[in-house]
């Protein structure tokens, strides 16, 4: 098992957990007993606060299920301190093979506003971050609702042209989800949706969200993105999902059945593609310290201060 690194003085933020210690917070069942069993795990694990994340399905089936989550954390005091508040990633994403990655197929459709207040209603007040592709958004009339209510919107599992881009930015989009993630391993080597971000990253204060698991981003690319993103505008998470703190075993994530083996990666059956992460945050900080040599203050800039910062915890 690998070492508990030192969790920074206010703990780790994770900004995109969709399950935890054998809880999939994306199940039409979640008990209250599962919801606490997740958050007991993370404090043990040192995080302090998550954005509990619900992934794309039919609309009535995710309005029922952040509804649920709401009301049992309503109910449960380490469950209110712990899951600060929630994150929708989807169903506004991109319906191509490779950019869609682990979100099923057929609920993906464009973003539409009534669509929107729909799942924003079930959350009681405690959405603070929407995952989207700008080009499901084509007038921005989604980004700017949300963004006008103070809640974040970031771009993920999306192939927007530079413009589409700038746009859903001048709209009010502040944040990119996973980036490096959430789209084809094969890419154009210049023309991708990785360089377009980039090539903003410096004209816009926008923050960038890594998953530092050492699996969906290679550790030599992630030091090379941290120093474009800069340390001040760069996240950390997880994207953990319900094997993430326990280790090998069967789990269902979603509508998939997974097998994770020792080394903690979390496949598609298929192999093709990852279903979110398997590890800790402990164990990307592990990353973040032995194979790109961070110090202890960048560390904490990453995966405590600025997630606190970006979603209005601070």
């Amino acid at each position: 098992m690998l070492a508990r690194q030192r969790a920074p003085k206010l703990g780790y933020f994770d900004i995109q957990v969709n399950g935890y210690g054998g809880i999939d917070f994306n199940q039409d069942d979640l008990s209250p007993e599962g919801l606490h069993t997740a958050c007991e795990h993370l404090r043990a694990d040192g995080v302090d606060g998550i954005l509990a994340t619900i992934i794309t399905e039919e609309l009535q089936q995710m309005a029922e299920r952040l509804c649920r989550l709401v009301r049992l954390r309503c109910d449960d005091p380490l469950a209110r301190d712990v899951i600060v508040g929630v994150h929708i990633e989807g169903p506004f994403l991109s319906d191509k093979q490779g950019y869609r990655g682990a979100h099923p197929l057929d609920p993906l459709q464009p973003a539409s506003v009534d669509a929107m207040k729909m799942l924003l209603d079930a959350t009681d007040g405690l959405l603070r971050l929407v995952t989207l592709a700008p080009e499901q958004d084509q007038t921005c009339k989604v980004i700017r609702y949300l963004a006008d209510q103070g809640i974040v919107v970031s771009a993920g599992h999306c192939d927007p042209s530079l413009d589409q881009l700038r746009a859903a930015i001048d709209a009010g989009l502040s944040m990119f989800t996973h980036l490096g993630n959430g789209c084809p391993m094969h890419l154009h080597r210049h023309d991708n949706v990785i360089q377009r971000t980039l090539s903003l990253a410096q004209s816009n204060p926008i923050w960038l969200c890594f998953i530092a698991d050492g699996v969906h981003v290679d550790m030599p690319a992630l030091g090379n993105y941290l120093r474009l993103a800069g340390m001040d505008r760069a996240i950390v998470v997880t994207d953990a999902v319900a094997p993430a703190g326990l280790g090998p075993g069967r789990y269902t994530v979603g509508r998939w059945d997974l097998q994770i083996g020792e080394d903690l990666v979390s496949r598609s059956p298929d192999g093709s593609h990852w279903v979110g992460s398997a590890k800790s945050m402990s164990q990307c900080v592990e990353n973040l310290r032995d194979h790109l040599g961070l110090n202890q203050e960048e560390i904490d800039l990453l995966v405590s201060t600025n997630p606190r910062r970006a979603v209005g915890c601070s």
